[in-house]
């Protein structure tokens, strides 16, 4: 690596996870941008985009597909591919990386086919260090996941698991449509794609992971919400283990990991807008548990996961470049 610093391209560099995945890799101490890739702002500055990069870089957005070769002698480490979802595999089997490991931010790859491995570093650490291509999971689905991953190591999910997760606007990228500009979002909130959300195919994937005989359904029920970034998730399920012993076990499980803390107070989105972290929280109503979780959508739910999968697989600490300050107001 050159000057013992990674060497990074970024495929879609001009959507809200590509000025995410900006913003934390130019302040990365171990990692080098060498390029970012955008067709829509090709020969434009960086900033033409993400406005908030002015003075940060000079660097301009490239159309073209750079020659990109891994190795001792290559040009590249890692590409992030920040494109939309379905269009990822497509791009993969027109272009040929050679030695470059790949972290791809769609869902194009994430029941973990054609040698991907699922990110999802408080589930599969182990296997992320060893990983040459990351899926990096969805952002309802690590809020989601990290909820309900300790119950189903211990094989306490045995019913039926309800949630209700409210995400920001910026989840849903940043091509306007109905529900995303300002006059539909201020002031408003909308379920959509009840029981139906794309995520539950994953998160399920996970559980039965670490639980392979859980067998019963999750109702998910998915919110828009009239704010930028963030989601909460509240996950409900039947237990009857004491709530001291279950705090224990999720704090058990998350000791070897850096992001995900359990708080002993109600948590809220603002905790965690503007960085890594998901915080949970743990309440107990007669024989049903409640967990609450929330992360930053671009962050831990996008870009700072798919650096923190970076940093595993080339053997940095994974907390680097990613002590990121919350907004708090």
């Amino acid at each position: 690596m050159t000057s013992n610093k990674i060497r990074v391209g970024i495929f879609g560099g001009a959507g809200y996870a590509g000025g995410e995945l900006l913003r934390i890799l130019l302040r990365h101490p171990n990692a080098a941008v060498c390029f970012a890739h955008s067709k829509s702002q090709a020969g434009k500055p960086l900033y033409s985009a993400h406005p908030d990069l002015m003075g940060e870089s000079a660097m301009g957005f490239t159309g073209d597909i750079p020659h990109v070769k891994g190795g001792p002698n290559g040009n590249l480490d890692v590409i992030f591919l920040c494109m939309g979802h379905g269009e990822s595999g497509t791009f993969l089997e027109q272009n040929t990386f050679e030695g470059v490991r790949i972290i791809d931010l769609s869902q194009d790859f994430r029941d973990q086919h054609a040698g991907f491995v699922y990110g999802l570093p408080e589930l599969q650490r182990a296997k992320i260090k060893e990983a040459a291509r990351v899926a990096n999971p969805g952002c309802f689905a690590t809020a989601i996941e990290l909820a309900l991953l300790p119950l189903a190591q211990a094989g306490l999910l045995k019913s039926d698991v309800h949630v209700s997760a409210i995400t920001g606007s910026t989840g849903a990228g940043q091509s306007l449509s109905s529900t995303t500009h300002f006059s539909w979002r201020s002031g408003n909130i909308s379920v959509y794609k009840a029981f139906t959300h794309q995520h539950l195919k994953e998160i399920r994937q996970s559980l039965t992971t670490l639980q392979p005989g859980f067998p019963a359904p999750i109702r998910f029920i998915p919110y828009r919400g009239n704010f930028t970034r963030g989601i909460l998730a509240s996950c409900y399920t039947t237990c009857g283990m004491p709530l001291e012993e279950i705090r224990q076990l999720y704090a058990r499980y998350y000791a070897p990991h850096p992001f995900t803390h359990l708080s002993p107070e109600p948590v809220d989105i603002k905790q965690v807008v503007n960085t890594n972290k998901c915080l949970l929280h743990l309440e107990q109503h007669e024989d049903q548990l409640l967990i609450t979780s929330v992360i930053d959508n671009l962050t831990k739910g996008a870009s700072g996961q798919a650096v923190q999968n970076m940093n595993l697989m080339f053997g940095l600490d994974e907390e680097t470049g990613l002590k990121l300050k919350p907004v708090a107001f």
